[in-house]
C-alpha cells in the first residue's frame, strides 16, 4: 500500500480556478462538424449558419375550404345586389391547401357561398386580392438565413428546417468525455443484488449520474468499468484513453488525500497539474489538469462532491467548446427558516428545501454531507455561503439558486417539526390527487416545529409534546411558545412509541429501566424533539440518570435513523415509533401510545392547499395505508383537538 498522502498545498478559490481552467482551454465552438438529419439535431449546435434552399410554401395555396376566384370578378357584391359567378370559368371549388388555379388570387370560405342550380354560385360580398391564400414565400423564401451558427436546434426548429429543404443539418460535434470510476470498494449494481451487498462495499453509482449529465449539456458520455485503486492501472487506463480520441477525460474516486487516492500522481505523471483543491464544499478535492491538451478532471467520490464539481467545471468546459452560454440558474430571495453556520473560507453550496409561506419563500436547510444524494435530489434550490462569511442568519434575505420552477415552490406545503412516516404517506398521497401539489417537511423536532410557526416560516408543524403533569399533547406547549399565534390542532395519528431493538432481543431488554445497564448502547433523539422529552420523563418516572445511559448523547433527526444504528448495531436500543422498527424488520417493547399532531397557524387554515391536504387525511386511502405501516391507530385522523 502507498502511505504517501496527497496534500493540498495551494487550494484556489472557484472564480480563480475557473479563470485557469478556462484560460488553458479557451477553445469556444472547438469542436468539428458532422452533418445529421433535423430531427436527429435537436439539442445539437449549428456548426454553420443554415439557408433555406427552397420557399415555404412553395405555391401559392389555398388557406380556407371554398371557391378560388379573381378578386376583381367579385366587386360591387353586397346583400342588396348580390352577384353570380359560373363554376369552373369564374370560381374554382378546392380545398384548405390545394394550388390555386390560374388566374385566380383569392378564396372565398364555404361557407359565404350559395349554390345557383348546378354551374353558378350567389356571393354577397366582394373579396379582396390574396384573402384566404397563403402566397408563395409566405413562410420561407429560398436562399433566406434561417438559423445562425451557434443555433441550439429545438423541436420547433425541426419543421422549419425539412419546410425550408435543409436535409442535412450541420451541428458541432458532441465532445467525447470518458468517465473511469476508481476504487476497490466498487461493485456494480447490474451484477449485485441489493440484499447481497457487504459491508465495505459500495454501489457504483456516480459514473451513471455523470453520464447523463454531460449528455443534458450536450456532450457524449463513455463509462469505463470500475478501476482497482491500484497506481499502475489507473496510469495505464488514463495513457490508453489520452491515445484514443477523447476530449475530455474524468476519473471519479482519488481524488483527495488519502494514501490510495492516486488521480493526482497519475496527473503528474502523465501531464500538468492546473489546481488541486478548490475553497468549495462539497467539491473541495477537484482536480483540474491538461495531459497532452487534453482536459482531465479528478472528480471526488461522494455524489454531491462529484456533481457541484461537475457542474461547476466540467459543464462550463463542454458549453465552451460547443460554443453555447452556460447560462446560470435562476435566483430568488429566501428567507432561512433557522440560522446557519458555516466554514469560514470555504464557499459552501447549502442544499435547501423551498416553499412560499404568505409573501416570503422560506428555506430549511437540508443534511449537509457530501455523500448524502438524497440532500441534492430533495432540494429545491441551493444557497450559497460566501467563504468570508461564517453562516447565515435567520433574519438575513439571502438568495437561492432555484432547482425546480418557481410554480412548484409556490404550490409547496411547508412542514417543520417532528419526524413521522406517515408524512410520507400524505406526501404521495397528495401527489396522487393533484400532481403540482407537494409536501415539504422538514424534522426539526416538535419544539423546533412550534418555533417555526411562531416566526411565520410553515404552513403547519407536526408535534407529539407530553405535558408530564397533565398527560395531555401539544396544548400546554402551544399555551406557552405560542400565545399570541392563533392556530389550530388537528390530529394526525395515534402512534405506539417504545424502545426499537435488535430482532430477537439479544439483550434481553424490557423497558426504560434497562438502559442504565452497563451492557446497553442507547441512540437518542435530539433534544427538543418530542421522542426526547418523553424519554426524560419516563427516565425520571423510574429514577434513572441521564448520566447513566451509554450514548444519550448520540443523537438522529429520524425514527428512521434510529432504527437504522440499531439494525446496523451502533446501537443496542433507541426510542421510537413501531413503524420505523417493523420497515427494518426490528423488534420493539412498547412503552406509550401518544397523540401525534398538526399545528396550523389559521393565517394558512383556510388556503386551498391546506384545505387539500385536510380532506386527504380525511381519506379511507389514507387512513388504509398508515395501518398498514404499524403501530398506528386512526380513528381520531383528522379531528381537532378541542
Amino acid at each position: 500500500m502507498n502511505t504517501k498522502r496527497n496534500i493540498y498545498l495551494n487550494m484556489k478559490p472557484l472564480e480563480e480556478a475557473r479563470r485557469i481552467l478556462f484560460d488553458r482551454f479557451p477553445g469556444v465552438g472547438s469542436m468539428g462538424a458532422e452533418t445529421v438529419p433535423p430531427p436527429e439535431a435537436v439539442g445539437r449546435v449549428l456548426a454553420e449558419a443554415v439557408s433555406a434552399v427552397v420557399s415555404s410554401p412553395n405555391f401559392h395555396a389555398a388557406a380556407m375550404d371554398g371557391i378560388a376566384v379573381k378578386a376583381e370578378d367579385t366587386f360591387g357584391a353586397s346583400q342588396s345586389r348580390p352577384k353570380e359567378l359560373a363554376v369552373d370559368s369564374q370560381a374554382r371549388f378546392l380545398n384548405t391547401g390545394h394550388v390555386m388555379p390560374e388566374g385566380t388570387n383569392a378564396v372565398i370560405m364555404i361557407e359565404n357561398i350559395q349554390m345557383v342550380g348546378d354551374n353558378r354560385i350567389r356571393i354577397e360580398a366582394p373579396a379582396f386580392p390574396w384573402q384566404h391564400v397563403r402566397k408563395m414565400g409566405e413562410d420561407i423564401v429560398a436562399t433566406e438565413l434561417l438559423y445562425t451558427q451557434g443555433h441550439t436546434v429545438t423541436p420547433y426548429c425541426v419543421g422549419a428546417l425539412i419546410s425550408g429543404g435543409a436535409y442535412r443539418v450541420p451541428v458541432r460535434r458532441k465532445p467525447r468525455v470518458l468517465i473511469i470510476p476508481t476504487g476497490s470498494e466498487l461493485v456494480d449494481w447490474r451484477s449485485t443484488a441489493p440484499e447481497d451487498l457487504h459491508p465495505g462495499q459500495v454501489l457504483e453509482t456516480n459514473a451513471y449520474v455523470l453520464e447523463k449529465m454531460i449528455d443534458a449539456c450536450g456532450g457524449e458520455a463513455m463509462r469505463h468499468d470500475r478501476v482497482m485503486d491500484d497506481l499502475d492501472l489507473i496510469r495505464q487506463t488514463v495513457a490508453e484513453s489520452v491515445a484514443g480520441d477523447m476530449d475530455m477525460i474524468m476519473t471519479i474516486g482519488g481524488s483527495s488525500a488519502g494514501s490510495e487516492d492516486y488521480a493526482l500522481p497519475v496527473l503528474q505523471d502523465l501531464g500538468r497539474v492546473l489546481v488541486h483543491g478548490v475553497t468549495i464544499m462539497p467539491g473541495k478535492p477537484v482536480i483540474l489538469g491538461d495531459i497532452q491538451g487534453i482536459p482531465f478532471f479528478g472528480i471526488p467520490g461522494y455524489p454531491v462532491s462529484a456533481i457541484i464539481a461537475f457542474e461547476q467545471f466540467v459543464q462550463p468546459l463542454i458549453k465552451r467548446m460547443l460554443g453555447i452560454a452556460d447560462e446560470p440558474r435562476r435566483t430568488v430571495a429566501v428567507v432561512p427558516t433557522r440560522k446557519i453556520a458555516s466554514k469560514l473560507g470555504v464557499e459552501e453550496f447549502l442544499r435547501v428545501k423551498l416553499g412560499q409561506v404568505g409573501d416570503r419563500i422560506v428555506a430549511t436547510p437540508l443534511p449537509r454531507g457530501a455523500g448524502m444524494i438524497t440532500s441534492i435530489t430533495e432540494a429545491d434550490g441551493i444557497i450559497r455561503i460566501p467563504r468570508q462569511a461564517e453562516g447565515i442568519k435567520d433574519t438575513d434575505a439571502v438568495h437561492a439558486e432555484l432547482l425546480k420552477p418557481l410554480s412548484a415552490i409556490r404550490n409547496t406545503i411547508v412542514t417543520v417539526g417532528s419526524h413521522d412516516n406517515t408524512l410520507d404517506v400524505l406526501a404521495d398521497q397528495l401527489r396522487a390527487g393533484d400532481a403540482a401539489l407537494t409536501l415539504s417537511s422538514s424534522h426539526v423536532g416538535s419544539m423546533g416545529g412550534l418555533m417555526a410557526v411562531k416566526r411565520g416560516v410553515c404552513h403547519l408543524a407536526g408535534a407529539h409534546l407530553l405535558d408530564s403533569e397533565t398527560g395531555t399533547y401539544n396544548l400546554t406547549y402551544v399555551k406557552r411558545y405560542l400565545p399570541d399565534t392563533k392556530v389550530t390542532l388537528v390530529n394526525l395519528v395515534m402512534r405506539a412509541q417504545g424502545l426499537i431493538i435488535p430482532r430477537g432481543n439479544p439483550r434481553g431488554i424490557k423497558g426504560i429501566e434497562d438502559l442504565g445497564r452497563d451492557d446497553i448502547v442507547f441512540v437518542n433523539r435530539q433534544g427538543g424533539s418530542g421522542t426526547r422529552i418523553l424519554l426524560d420523563y419516563r427516565l425520571g418516572q423510574v429514577g434513572l440518570s441521564p448520566e447513566r445511559i451509554r450514548g444519550y448523547a448520540d443523537e438522529e433527526f429520524t425514527h428512521m435513523n434510529v432504527a437504522v444504528a440499531v439494525l446496523s448495531g451502533t446501537a443496542d436500543a433507541g426510542l421510537g415509533i413501531f413503524a420505523a422498527a417493523k420497515a427494518l424488520g426490528l423488534d420493539f417493547v412498547p412503552v406509550v401510545t401518544e397523540q401525534y399532531d398538526l399545528i396550523i397557524p389559521e393565517a394558512h387554515f383556510e388556503s386551498a392547499n391546506v384545505q387539500v391536504l385536510l380532506e386527504t387525511i380525511h381519506t379511507a386511502e389514507f387512513k388504509r395505508r398508515v395501518e398498514a405501516l404499524g403501530g398506528y391507530n386512526t380513528s381520531k385522523t383528522g379531528t381537532i383537538v378541542e
